[in-house]
């Protein structure tokens, strides 16, 4: 069943259609912009752990390592050893953690489905390492709400995600692809979760987007 219009699950806003295939739709939010697969489509928790599992990351994998390193080398350039951190939505091999370990740095790791430590979200930490994570939040507004609040004064946070701009064609683009993919976000998305939840900055470079309080 088609719905022609949704809320956002990041601002609210009443959002059309945006993207129609073969097998799923998406909307597009008129006040954040974000990009979003209709809630119908929202893949069960059994479904996205199969999905995870299927991903082969060592952490002892160069590949992986370099992939990852906008996120490690902003860490190792911006904190200290006496800071601490989050790796917030770790997966299964929790690559940014033992990088930074490596180091001698102090960062956790948290994960809804392969490391779920909820005692760790009463803390606060001077940076917070997202890689690869926001675009798999059914529920953006409660996730920013909440990553925010974990982190200290003059801290950050550390995204990498694809963003997608109108110069993409959407249809061919291989990032919505992933059927665990549920809200892309835009350069206008996260100015918007810049004001709303009242960072004092926001940076991009390539695919790294830091957020500072």
């Amino acid at each position: 069943m088609m719905h022609e219009t949704e809320n956002c699950r990041l601002c609210n806003e009443l959002s059309p259609i945006f993207h129609l295939n073969n097998e799923k739709y998406y909307l597009q939010c008129p006040n954040c912009n974000g990009i979003f697969i209709s809630k119908q489509f929202l893949p069960d928790d059994s479904f996205e752990i199969d999905r995870y599992k299927a991903h082969n990351n060592d952490v002892n994998d160069i590949g992986y390592q370099k992939f990852v390193s906008p996120i490690t080398n902003s860490i190792l350039n911006d904190f200290d050893k006496e800071h601490n951190g989050l790796d917030f939505g770790s997966g299964t091999g929790p690559v940014i953690t033992a990088v930074i370990r490596e180091k001698g740095y102090n960062i956790e790791t948290y994960d809804p489905y392969f490391d779920f430590r909820p005692e760790l979200l009463n803390d606060r930490y001077d940076y917070i390492a997202c890689c690869e994570v926001v675009e798999h939040f059914h529920n953006p507004q409660l996730e920013f709400e909440k990553l925010k609040s974990l982190l200290k004064p003059n801290g950050k946070l550390y995204i990498m995600t694809d963003l997608f701009n109108e110069e993409i064609n959407f249809d061919d683009w291989y990032y919505k692809n992933d059927p665990t993919h549920v809200f892309i976000f835009q350069e206008s998305t996260f100015a918007w979760i810049k004001e709303t939840f009242a960072f004092k900055s926001l940076e991009f470079q390539d695919r790294l987007i830091t957020l500072s309080t």
